[in-house]
């Protein structure tokens, strides 16, 4: 255990074990594909995916623009027939893979030296588009029996995903350094030998790749030499002939198939996890002492003091919750509205809990590519179910009297916002001609889903939940809506979200680090036992902070709640997107408009659904506080 984590053992001892358990389960995964077993002399496919780029080490990223392998600029080598394109899941293709199969031959188990590729040309106007990618660090992308190509990090043996397009390098006293592009491909094939089997059935378990750029030499007959070590300029002031070549050598491995994953998942300072969650518990510790504080000796006291049966005036005029007993159940304002986001933010809840739990248990391992992104959009689809029910019922207790309005708004209003963002944000990488735009038919799939399945079953919801009963309240609501005085300053709308929104997101910024790290550097995150302590940890701290706040707010006569709690909780996007303005100026040199517009677009649409999602989680921890303590007093 982490020095940090012993400073608390006693106490939180309990914690710290359940961590660990989630630790050791979120190291092991289901396979996500069935292994394939080759026989020596097997060909083994390897395909392309697009070209990402990659920070440097003391070089932010510079671009999150992703390109198709096969882009005219690139000019890399075709298969004879035409690249064809190798079915992937939803999620991958929303998440930018473009899968397609490629020229290269590898046999298991024979070495290559120098093959010769093709032959290519590069006039100015591609010369200077790849130059401009090598200078930005982007890189190639390759899969070879499902498994990402990687470079060896030399500091710690794990793998990063991808290898360099070429690489910059100062030559003599010139001004800029060169670009100087990669054409010959070092290819390091790992494989495990099946046991326990009279044929010579074998595995792939590893792939390396070391990129060169050399001057290789072709014979009349198409064989090539690559002594010739002089690197490759591509001219961008004329023509530039490049030939392409690639060496392949296997070893034997005792790696299993089971593990080969094991060196891609590399955890960056792992006491930083632990050191970030156990104060994530301390602070949820606390809360949760305070709210109990609150209810167990504040509550009880003033709910034994207002169900005296022999009350005297001075009682009768003092200050405090219970005077708001007739308007605190009062219809808010804009009912339509509060319901709906609750309608999408109860979906939201359960399909971000459903899917840490399934990647937990290693059913979306990262050998299955897109399953997560796959996962999320059919939970969310399939949870339009209590979407609906969530929103009907709660618009009902409103007293709201607009059902069909509420019907057709709850699936459409919160998707469609996203969906239009997402949507308009896809125009920008098409106007890049970026392998991360999304196809039309892809598009298309997913409006299917959203009709065909999502708004059928948010409407199947709605008309149960307009069927059942309204919530009753505990105490009557008076005609006359009651006075409220004025507000301390911390107690005012925008003093106390800022206050409270901040809390929820320290539970849970370090995993938020690691997570956008993952979707813009592009590193395979896994660690979801972490994420899935975390994920509760979070519901813990909205609960509490939210209610407290709540509980100052009726002491102080302020009946307004419904309302409040939601954008109270909700708070915490606020300081999530901080967050990835942060990120963008410390880790990030996009440019380009289009980079910058993609990444603070897809922030602010992040940053939208985890308003609805704590938001809702406020409320509701707020409605069953408000209900509890004014079912215990007896109002004459």
């Amino acid at each position: 255990m982490p020095p940090a984590a012993m400073l608390f053992a006693p106490p939180l001892a309990p914690i710290v074990g359940v961590l660990s358990l989630l630790q050791i389960a979120s190291a092991f995964y289901l396979p996500g594909v069935a292994p394939t077993d080759y026989s020596s002399g097997a060909k083994v496919a390897l395909n392309v995916n697009s070209l990402t780029p990659a920070p440097v080490p003391g070089r932010p990223l510079s671009s999150i623009v992703s390109f198709d392998y096969y882009h005219t600029a690139f000019n890399f080598c075709r298969p004879k027939d035409g690249p064809k394109d190798v079915s992937g899941s939803l999620g991958s293709i929303l998440f930018g893979d473009r899968i397609l199969d490629s020229p290269f031959d590898l046999y298991m188990t024979k070495n290559e030296t120098c093959k010769n590729l093709c032959t290519r040309k590069y006039e100015e106007m591609k010369s200077k588009f790849v130059n401009r990618r090598i200078r930005q660090n982007y890189n190639i992308n390759w899969l070879v029996d499902g498994l990402p190509v990687a470079t060896l990090d030399d500091d710690d043996g794990y793998y990063s995903q991808g290898f360099p397009l070429g690489r910059v390098v100062k030559e003599g006293d010139a001004r800029e350094p060169v670009a100087h592009l990669n054409n010959h491909y070092n290819i390091f094939i790992d494989y495990h030998k099946i046991r326990g089997r009279n044929t010579n059935q074998f595995r792939v378990v590893g792939v390396v790749v070391k990129p060169e750029s050399v001057s290789p030499k072709v014979d009349g007959e198409g064989n090539a030499n690559c002594d010739d070590k002089t690197a490759v300029i591509l001219n961008e002031n004329g023509q530039t002939e490049v030939v392409f070549t690639y060496s392949v050598f296997w070893s034997l491995s005792s790696t299993v198939w089971a593990t080969r994953w094991d060196r891609y998942l590399h955890v960056v300072e792992p006491r930083i996890h632990w050191f970030s969650l156990v104060n994530s518990a301390i602070i949820v510790v606390f809360l949760t002492g305070m709210v109990a504080m609150v209810l167990l000796r504040a509550l009880r006291k003033d709910i034994a003091r207002y169900n005296q049966l022999d009350l005297d005036e001075d009682v009768q005029d003092d200050s405090g919750w219970k005077l708001v007993h007739g308007d605190v159940f009062r219809s808010p304002t804009n009912p339509m509205l509060l319901s709906v986001f609750l309608g999408s933010g109860a979906q939201l809840f359960f399909m971000t809990g459903v899917t840490i739990i399934f990647a937990l248990l290693g059913f979306l391992s990262p050998s299955n590519r897109g399953s997560l992104g796959t996962a999320m959009v059919l939970l969310y689809t399939l949870f339009g179910f209590i979407g609906g029910y969530v929103s009907a019922r709660s618009y009902k207790s409103f007293g709201g009297e607009a059902w069909k309005r509420n019907i057709i708004l709850t699936p459409l209003f919160v998707p469609g916002i996203v969906f239009g963002g997402f949507f308009l944000l896809n125009f920008f990488l098409i106007y890049e001609h970026s392998s991360g735009a999304v196809p039309l038919t892809t598009m298309l799939a997913l409006v299917g889903i959203w009709f065909v399945i999502s708004v059928p079953l948010s409407f199947v919801g709605s008309w149960l939940g307009f069927k059942s009963p309204p919530l009753s309240s505990p105490v009557r609501t008076n005609q006359i809506p009651r006075q409220i005085p004025d507000q301390v300053m911390y107690l005012k709308p925008v003093p106390s979200m800022l206050l409270v929104g901040i809390l929820p997101f320290g539970a849970i910024f370090v995993e938020l680090y690691f997570i956008m790290d993952s979707v813009w550097i592009r590193k395979v995150y896994y660690m979801f036992g972490f994420l899935f302590v975390c994920y509760g940890i979070m519901i813990m701290t909205c609960s509490t902070v939210t209610v407290l706040m709540i509980y100052f707010l009726l002491c102080s006569e302020n009946y307004h709640w419904q309302w409040r709690s939601f954008f109270t909780a909700g708070a915490s996007a606020i300081y999530v997107f901080l967050n990835a303005i942060i990120y963008w100026v410390s880790k990030l040199r996009l440019g380009g408009l289009t980079s910058n517009v993609l990444y603070l677009g897809y922030s602010a649409l992040i940053g939208f659904l985890f308003f609805v999602l704590t938001g809702t989680i406020g409320f509701f921890s707020c409605w069953l506080f408000v209900r509890k303590i004014y079912g215990s007093i007896k109002i004459e």
